[in-house]
């Protein structure tokens, strides 16, 4: 049973930084892609930035771009994303997504297991 628990959210100024950890277990996850989404009532499940876990390309939205960085760490079964600069149209629930496809998918529903999201707040 995959499961996949993100820690690390939090109250933060713009300009600041906070770095959120994705810890995978229940799966050898060398084949899946990693992607990090946020999300705000009413809105729609937005993709953030993504990477396969063996290494290779990393894949960013347009709005994190230069700010934010996705990484892993195989040793300690983790995937990051290192959020710096931040902004308060930042603020969301961040959720960190697997998924045992060919192609590392920028969209929600091409990942098959998700963690229960953390609270990232940018205030003014």
């Amino acid at each position: 049973q995959v499961q996949l628990v993100e820690s690390g959210g939090g109250l933060v100024q713009a300009g600041g930084s906070l770095r959120l950890a994705c810890v995978a277990s229940g799966r050898t996850f060398s084949s899946y892609g990693m992607g990090w989404f946020r999300q705000n009532p009413g809105n729609e499940r937005e993709f953030v930035a993504a990477m396969r876990w063996s290494g290779g390309s990393t894949y960013y939205a347009d709005s994190v771009k230069g700010r934010f960085t996705i990484s892993r760490d195989n040793a300690k079964n983790t995937v990051y994303l290192q959020m710096n600069s931040l902004k308060p149209e930042d603020t969301a629930v961040y959720y960190c997504a697997a998924a045992n496809r060919l192609r590392v998918g920028t969209r929600a529903n091409e990942y098959d297991y998700w963690g229960q999201g953390t609270q990232v707040t940018v205030s003014s």
